[in-house]
């Protein structure tokens, strides 16, 4: 089948056969389990080396997997909540006409130079990931998005790209997020932001290979921008630039409560909801208006929320088979035969097919870091090696994976389908993954 012509089935029907395949795991592997002990430097609770053992069995059945996607859906709850507050929000914003005169604004001073609006926006969106990994959030700017690009001329793909694409790519590649690397190098036993260099010089080069892609995809794809309609959208006032400072406002108290004060998606949740109240009652909405737009908006990110719930079923059902250590151990015990440099390479390899099962890269590392670090003592490698090898493979997983269901839910709420989205990956992703292997080869001479 040509890649033109290639069709995944509906995101829901993807998600649902994972979750029977993660079932069909539970019978098919061997169960086991490694000890776990509370790590004082890591501040979370870490594998013991060495402790695998096995455990009794208890195999997953089809209803039970089933019953695993409420549970996933009760596991990412605040997530979803998020998702639906962030859509009622912008849908009350929508309804008042100051984002449809901000959208215009921009686009009436762009519309010469529209491709100068990746590499901006990318830039900004890239330090999201960089700084604090940043993937639901930025559900939150999906109509923005989606109302600038077409106004410009772009394909959705170009809104998802230059938003979760390149906070994902500077996750992947950043020598500060404290989510991935941070934790990581505690596990390791390394100091923080050690490494630094090595790692700015592929965080550029790895922006440049994103960006320089995105223009070139949206170059191609692009058709005659969107016309404003004449008479369709209120006339600019201090009304709507009132609501534009409301929602400006939210943003900055956004970043300071995420960066300040470790804000989570429950606080998150209550600052939109505020802004969209806000908004509704300084456009003149009143308070049905309001309401009415808040479940217009709940219908619009229903999908979207849904899929989170779907893709965190997934680990549920592995979870509740007691295989994911199985998964983890049976994967890891090849590479210590493999000659060093093959050996870091193939622990990138290995990284990212752990993802597939463990969506959190956070939970990644402490799971499969204590295993690899002995590892790497054992047969010479690196330890900074062993932490780019798990920052690499996990994270340029997270732009492919369909576990992981920020980026379906991303997906999903600007509508892009699956495969139209991997199109526009695929080449991207093969260089980003030439990049961390020569990243790793030039750290391995370093070492």
């Amino acid at each position: 089948m040509t890649a033109s012509r290639l069709r995944f089935p509906h995101p829901l029907v993807l998600l649902v056969l994972c979750v029977l395949v993660a079932a069909v795991l539970t019978w098919m592997l061997p169960p086991g389990e490694y000890d776990r002990r509370e790590d004082p430097i890591a501040q979370r609770e870490v594998v013991v080396a060495g402790t695998y053992h096995a455990v009794p069995a208890s195999p997953v059945g089809p209803f039970e997997a089933l019953v695993g996607i409420p549970k996933g859906m009760v596991d990412a709850a605040s997530i979803i909540f998020y998702v639906f507050l962030v859509g009622g929000a912008f849908a009350v914003v929508e309804r008042t006409g100051a984002l449809a005169q901000l959208v215009n604004w921009l686009a009436q001073r762009l519309a010469d130079r529209g491709l100068w609006v990746i590499p901006i926006v990318g830039f900004a969106f890239a330090w999201g990931g960089i700084l604090i990994q940043m993937q639901e959030e930025l559900i939150a700017f999906v109509p923005v998005l989606l109302l600038l690009t077409r106004r410009l001329g772009f394909n959705a793909v170009v809104a998802v790209a230059i938003s979760l694409g390149a906070a994902a790519v500077g996750a992947s590649f950043s020598f500060i997020n404290p989510f991935q690397v941070g934790i990581a190098q505690k596990v390791a036993g390394l100091p923080l932001l050690s490494g630094w260099e090595l790692r700015s010089v592929a965080l550029a080069v790895a922006w440049l290979i994103w960006i320089g892609g995105t223009m070139r995809f949206a170059r191609r794809s692009r058709v005659p921008p969107e016309l404003a309609q004449p008479g369709g959208i209120p006339v600019a006032g201090p009304r709507q630039a009132l609501i534009l400072g409301i929602v400006l406002l939210t943003f900055v108290l956004f970043v300071v409560g995420v960066t300040r004060y470790g804000w989570d998606f429950d606080q998150l949740s209550g600052l939109f909801f505020l802004m969209g109240v806000a908004a509704g009652l300084v456009g003149r909405l009143g308070v049905g208006g309001t309401a009415d737009g808040y479940v217009e908006g709940f219908r619009s990110m229903a999908f979207a929320a849904l899929l989170i719930g779907f893709a965190r079923g997934i680990y549920v059902v592995l979870d509740q088979g007691h295989v994911v250590d199985t998964i983890v151990h049976g994967l890891f015990a090849p590479v210590a035969a493999l000659p060093t440099t093959l050996a870091a390479l193939g622990m990138m390899g290995v990284q990212a097919l752990v993802h597939l099962p463990v969506p959190s890269t956070s939970g990644q590392a402490v799971l499969t870091m204590p295993l690899l670090v002995p590892l790497s003592d054992l047969i010479g490698l690196s330890r900074q090696v062993t932490v780019l090898s798990y920052q690499y493979g996990a994270g340029l997983c997270e732009l492919a994976t369909p576990t992981n269901g920020a980026l379906m839910a991303m997906l999903a709420a600007s509508g892009v389908r699956y495969e139209d989205w991997l199109r526009f990956l695929v080449p991207v992703l093969g260089a980003l993954v030439a990049l961390a292997a020569v990243t790793i080869g030039m750290a391995l001479g370093w070492s």
